[in-house]
């Protein structure tokens, strides 16, 4: 379910009716665009690359500090039953926590694709969600795929008529980069 923008949003930007594109379509046009825009905005929010499971403790390892303390709230996804919860923190370092989790141990695990650790009610969804300029480029982004979908070949026509076939490419998250310079997280871009 998209959090910044919503289908009546990108319908009306569009042009186009519920009986040609239902609901459900352009949200998933908007998740895209937002799974794109959000992991690139401050937030917090790290990335688990490893974690195992001893005495019933938990550890999870961050790609890169993570600023989380003792009695927070994390909600980590994208790891294996069941470190996929919202679990407490019990102790923090700089690249790692421990939250409490009662099951058989697990030895120390690589993940690929990495989990997330974010801080249960601060992730970029929540942090953004009225923020003009991070809505005006979600809805950027969410017309070009739009238009890449629906286009002959992916090709999409520029106003000047020419074909322009890479629009998908690098230069999408360029053209919004202004719009959400004062947001990025620059510590990502560095790694």
């Amino acid at each position: 379910m998209p959090s910044i923008v919503t289908a009546s949003q990108l319908r009306t930007v569009l042009g186009v009716s519920v009986s040609l594109y239902s609901d459900t379509y352009l949200d998933e046009i908007i998740n895209t665009s937002e799974n794109v825009i959000l992991p690139m905005l401050v937030a917090n929010t790290s990335a688990i690359n490893s974690y195992k499971l001893e005495s019933n403790v938990a550890y999870f390892y961050t790609q890169r500090s993570h600023h989380f303390v003792a009695g927070q709230s994390v909600i980590v996804t994208g790891l294996p039953a069941p470190f996929t919860a919202t679990h407490t923190v019990i102790t923090a370092t700089e690249y790692s926590f421990t939250a409490a989790l009662t099951s058989a141990n697990v030895t120390l695990r690589e993940i690929i694709p990495m989990g997330m650790a974010t801080l249960s009610g601060y992730s970029a969804a929540d942090i953004y969600a009225n923020t003009p300029a991070i809505e005006s480029a979600i809805l950027a982004v969410s017309v070009e795929v739009f238009q890449s979908r629906v286009a002959a070949g992916g090709q999409i026509e520029g106003v000047d008529f020419t074909s322009t076939p890479y629009r998908m490419g690098r230069s999408l998250t360029n053209r919004v980069s202004t719009l959400l310079m004062p947001y990025l997280d620059v510590e990502t871009v560095v790694q």
